[in-house]
């Protein structure tokens, strides 16, 4: 019997009423795909603890809804830390999305070392372990198919990874990517070191080709040329080529046996609700964007 797929989807915490009720209407559109959890982010240096906590809060009052929070450890203490974390277990919590996360005003080293502005926490796997002992929380973690980019290579980081993963972690996001040769390389490297814990692919619909650029390089997720050559000359059609891009990219994982996916939905629902609805029914789109990632 063939494996269902799985999708899920992350929203951030929203600043005020009015983006409170496009947080919900989102949700309202995406729902129909029977999410099989939402996540909830959590701001640099913990500047958005108070919202996060209380979206997820709102989210629990919908049972068809599992809200999965994330937490970070810089800039909260191991004290806030422990409360949070009760909390959340009393709301019936039971999985957290941990990262290390960035503080504000993030401080590196001209070796692009990250120095934590934290006195408790400099690192998420610290973060893992002290939750751990609070509750038996299901630990998800981030994971980078390019690498992360303050690591030395992607040797030290898949060391971060098994770091984590020994402390409790189970399963794993990762990181937006556009070139899934580069996530298949990146898993099987996983297996040879005998890490084996879920994967989940994390899906970027593109929403602003611009501002993709800047993120991704900030990010250091390669964006292949070929994507790069269709949004230079047909602007005009960036919704529907954003749609048939993802799409594409869905599926080919779909068809190798990733049957889970995340979105990173960036609190909008038409472009991932169209992206989500073409995978529901296997719609497959023109055979000439399947080069997108070779």
């Amino acid at each position: 019997m063939e494996e269902k797929l799985k999708i899920s989807f992350e929203f951030f915490p929203p600043k005020n009423a009015k983006m409170q009720q496009n947080l919900w209407k989102t949700l309202n559109k995406l729902k129909i795909f029977y999410p099989d959890f939402v996540s909830i982010t959590y701001g640099a240096g913990g500047s958005t603890r108070k919202r996060t906590h209380e979206t997820i809060k709102k989210f629990t009052y919908r049972p068809a809804i599992k809200p999965i929070p994330h937490l970070t450890c810089i800039g909260d203490t191991k004290t806030s830390i422990r409360k949070l974390a009760e909390d959340y277990w009393k709301l019936g919590i039971r999985s957290i999305v941990v990262i290390r996360g960035d503080s504000e005003n993030i401080k590196l080293t001209k070796k692009r070392k990250f120095i934590s502005s934290s006195k408790d926490y400099k690192y998420a796997s610290e973060l893992i372990k002290d939750l751990k002992k609070i509750n038996n929380f299901n630990i998800i973690v981030a994971v980078f198919p390019e690498q992360h980019p303050e690591s030395k290579n992607l040797n030290e980081d898949i060391d971060n990874l098994k770091r984590k993963i020994d402390l409790g972690a189970t399963k794993g996001i990762t990181q937006f990517f556009f070139d899934n040769n580069k996530f298949y390389d990146f898993i099987n490297i996983l297996h040879k070191k005998n890490i084996n814990i879920p994967i989940i692919p994390g899906i970027l619909p593109i929403i602003n080709f611009n501002k993709l650029i800047k993120l991704a390089e900030n990010c250091k997720a390669s964006i292949p040329l070929n994507i790069k050559k269709l949004f230079e000359s047909k602007k005009e059609y960036e919704f529907d080529l954003s749609v048939d891009i993802a799409t594409t990219q869905c599926l080919d994982l779909i068809n190798n046996g990733f049957k889970n996916l995340h979105f990173y939905t960036l609190n909008r629902g038409d472009l991932t609700g169209k992206i989500c609805s073409n995978l529901t029914k296997r719609k497959f789109v023109n055979k000439s964007y399947d080069a997108f990632w070779s």
